[in-house]
């Protein structure tokens, strides 16, 4: 009984062996090894990508800093002070544009998604008082309709224009 077990497994173990050989033989090699280093010289690359920032926000009144990736980690921290930082990405999504032409060059991408990222402070605790203030209110608005307090934004604006 125990010879059959055995040969039972060995010829299990030969199986699985010719078939994980069967798997690799005709497996091209690393793409390191056959790479050409000749024939991309010169080449760029092409194509674009949406832009995407990290959050770099104060940590109470020390020096020190903590980095998020999303807007929510910061609203949940409660960072008051951040600045946005460009980490992938060479194109302006449609929202990032039409934030950029709602804030009428009175903020830039970089200062909306900061803006965005902080909260219980600056216009979404405020009141806007000036057509500069609508213009950057209007880009926060579009640029980051989720944020907790847009309805105080809203109404802020909305107040100014009356």
């Amino acid at each position: 009984m125990i010879t059959v077990r055995r040969a039972l497994a060995v010829g299990t173990l030969v199986a699985a062996a010719i078939g994980l050989a069967g798997c690799t033989a005709g497996a091209e090699s690393e793409p390191e090894d056959s790479i050409d280093s000749s024939a991309t010289a010169g080449v760029s690359a092409s194509g674009t990508a949406p832009i995407v920032f990290a959050f770099v926000c104060a940590v109470g009144s020390s020096d020190r800093t903590e980095t998020y990736t999303t807007y929510s980690a910061v609203w949940e921290d409660d960072r008051t002070d951040c600045t946005a930082q460009r980490i992938t990405g060479t194109e302006l999504s449609s929202q990032q544009r039409a934030a950029v032409q709602a804030a009428a060059g009175d903020a830039t991408l970089e200062q909306l998604a900061a803006g965005c990222a902080v909260r219980r402070t600056g216009p979404w605790v405020g009141t806007v008082d000036s057509a500069t203030e609508a213009h950057v209110a209007a880009g926060l608005l579009e640029y980051c309709p989720g944020h907790p307090e847009t309805d105080h934004l809203q109404d802020a604006v909305a107040g100014w224009r009356s």
